[in-house]
């Protein structure tokens, strides 16, 4: 590579001394069958060296396609492709995911890769909307595998682990119609004391909380039905209707983020908090993110409320979302409803280093799984006792890669090791 590349947030620079870029199938086979190690680049998202190594594989000059089964309800697509551009393709053809990321400019392949989630009591994370998948292994071969055979469950969220995906289908619904609105200064007392309430007023709700005397912002996204619109409430348990755009950090101006103040719209226009043609901030945050079960809500908020009073000077926003229970073995929704606890702190590496291991001890009684793609230094040994499909994930790894091409540090960390 001429120049070396770094992720979004610009925290990792990548160690490969070559990127390679094939323009099509055959070319991607002979790459993978012949380098000792390399790594799939996606969108950069990641905050950690999850897609680092010696060399990296870019799918971006592959073509781009989108392909529509109505029959099947389905669609199936590149996985380089942004979900931001496929929602806009499938909102085209009245047709729609069933949930969406806070970022339309991640790809669908990386997000699917590493679990990564949108929000909603009765939504799963994004890779449960996978049903069919191909990948060229090590060796060059191509396998393909769907919902339904012995793998696939173990193959979804990946980390990179088994392969290079080329091709992602995904389960499709009719378009709905959804409408965003926000709540300011949500009582703590309302959201501990009534938690489920709060988190089911919606089809998708978040809280940006800053941990101060209230509990934040509440953002709630809700279907609409255009025969039976509801009314716009001025208030919700102690938090007022907010009467002008906001951004998930106060003080920061929302004119990236995507429609408000009750204003209805396609679901692909309201499920990200951002819109797909603003580019989005970057170079300004570190994230991590832990999820717990679903039964640890309360408790881990009271922890998380006392912990983080020393360190609120480094936190930009925390956000709170829950996801729904699946079966994918490294999910971090794996077999137990979730509650998503997510940390946006300022561009300080070595203070945030410092916090994360203390962040994690006192979350430690909730058995937390981290996000794959974000900050974290739990290790193998840490983790194997909260994903019990971790032995036969390994085990599946040995088998679709048994030289180890897909290999790296960060897999050693905190899969492997």
């Amino acid at each position: 590579m001429a120049t070396a590349l770094t992720n979004w947030a610009g925290n990792l620079t990548f160690s490969a001394a070559t990127l390679h870029e094939p323009a099509s199938l055959d070319e991607l086979r002979s790459i993978v069958a012949r380098a000792p190690k390399l790594r799939v680049l996606g969108s950069r998202h990641s905050f950690n060296d999850i897609a680092d190594g010696p060399e990296l594989i870019s799918l971006d000059r592959l073509d781009p396609w989108i392909e529509i089964d109505r029959d099947r309800r389905s669609v199936s697509v590149s996985p380089a492709i942004r979900y931001g551009d496929l929602a806009q393709a499938l909102e085209r053809e009245g047709l729609a995911l069933h949930n969406m990321a806070s970022l339309p400019h991640i790809s669908v392949g990386g997000a699917v890769a590493t679990a990564t989630h949108g929000s909603g009591d009765a939504n799963a994370n994004l890779s449960t909307a996978v049903s069919g998948m191909e990948l060229v292994t090590s060796d060059g071969d191509v396998v393909r595998v769907s919902r339904g055979d012995a793998d696939f469950p173990g193959m979804v969220v990946h980390l990179g682990a088994l392969g290079v995906v080329t091709r992602l289908t995904l389960d499709v619904q009719p378009s709905y119609l959804m409408r965003q609105e926000i709540y300011e200064h949500l009582p703590w007392d309302a959201l501990l004391d009534r938690f489920d309430e709060v988190m089911s007023s919606a089809d998708s709700v978040s809280i940006f909380t800053e941990y101060g005397e209230d509990a934040g912002s509440l953002w709630r996204k809700s279907r609409v039905d255009p025969d039976r619109p509801a009314p716009r409430l001025d208030a919700f348990l102690g938090a007022r209707a907010a009467t002008r755009m906001l951004h998930p950090v106060p003080g920061l101006s929302a004119e990236n983020c995507t429609e408000q103040l009750g204003v209805a719209g396609p679901w692909a226009d309201r499920l990200s908090h951002f819109r797909l043609d603003a580019v989005p901030a970057s170079g300004s945050e570190l994230q991590a993110e832990y999820m717990v079960a679903r039964r640890h809500a309360g408790a881990a908020l009271k922890v998380l409320r006392e912990f983080v009073q020393p360190y609120r000077r480094h936190l930009w926003i925390s956000e709170i979302r829950t996801v729904a229970a699946d079966d994918l073995w490294l999910s971090s929704a794996y077999g137990t409803d979730t509650v998503c606890l997510h940390f946006s702190w300022k561009m300080e590496p070595d203070v945030v280093a410092g916090i994360l291991p203390l962040l994690e001890a006192a979350l430690a009684p909730f058995d937390p799984r981290p996000h794959w793609a974000k900050l974290f230094v739990a290790t193998a040994r840490d983790l194997e006792p909260r994903y019990e499909r971790l032995p036969d994930f390994r085990r599946l790894a040995d088998r679709l890669d048994a030289r180890g091409a897909f290999r790296n540090a960060f897999l050693e960390r905190h899969v492997f090791a």
